[in-house]
């Protein structure tokens, strides 16, 4: 009995996650949303078609998506199959939502569909739609004949929701920042030297720094130099000093001579 409660438990958990799921991406209902925009208001044999979906949005933000489907006269939809795309760093082409369903007859209620999905991080610029259709068409002449006329894989594309670079507009800030410090640098810069702050005073200061740095060391070997010749010319002097006072202490000792 144990195993029994364990497993309807398990059950149940499963069939709420698949209806959670569901009502994503698949179930049919019509939920207005703030910020829909229609981007596709197509009639193809038979049907009409329309998808309204978020109008804007940004990377890691959501888009919701409405698929709506109506017929202009007897359709059964075999197969039915909308793919979102987007486009990584606003090149390369991703799928990024999938809505599918199989196997039923439109009548007079529009068939909906919705889907909300999040947008990729690194997706942005403009979102691609791709709807493909397998159905038929049954026509009804004047003397009764019924006509059935297939579409195999009819397909219509369309453009959708704008994604926000946002990292542009990051960079664009960054430079505006930039531009801001450079306006406040080349300033302070034409203060000190009395030019401004371009790629070819850089140089010439540059060039006149190293030039000072070598006068510089060439002063200081010559410093050093007279300083060495200072210190030589000093011990000589003290040593012909003390030579002299010693010379003359010596004189003065000498004892004197008697004739």
């Amino acid at each position: 009995m144990k195993k029994l409660e364990k497993l309807a438990k398990i059950s149940l958990m499963f069939t709420i996650f698949t209806l959670t799921f569901a009502s994503i991406c698949v179930v049919k209902a019509q939920t207005p949303e703030e910020n829909m925009k229609m981007f596709l208001d197509s009639k193809i044999p038979g049907i009409m078609v329309q998808v309204n979906a978020t109008a804007e949005t940004q990377p890691n933000q959501n888009i919701t998506v409405m698929l709506s489907l109506k017929r202009q006269t007897s359709v059964y939809v075999e197969y039915l199959n909308l793919s979102i795309f987007g486009f990584l760093n606003g090149t390369e082409k991703i799928i990024m939502a999938n809505i599918t369903d199989n196997n039923f007859p439109l009548d007079d209620t529009p068939e909906i569909y919705n889907c909300t999905f999040k947008v990729p991080k690194q997706v942005w610029d403009v979102t691609y739609g791709e709807i493909a259709l397998t159905y038929n068409v049954t026509y009804s002449v004047e003397s009764g004949i019924l006509i059935i006329i297939p579409y195999e894989n009819l397909k219509i594309g369309f453009t959708m929701t704008h994604v926000e670079n946002v990292y542009l507009e990051s960079v664009e800030e960054q430079l505006k920042s930039l531009s801001s410090i450079y306006v406040q640098l080349n300033q302070t810069f034409w203060e000190s030297f009395q030019m401004n702050l371009t790629m070819e005073n850089l140089a010439l200061l540059n060039r006149t720094y190293w030039e000072l740095q070598q006068n510089y060391t060439a002063l200081q070997g010559s410093l050093n130099e007279l300083d060495n010749t200072r210190t030589a010319v000093t011990v000589l002097a003290i040593t012909t000093v003390f030579f002299v006072a010693t010379t003359v202490y010596m004189v003065m000792r000498k004892p004197k001579q008697y004739w």
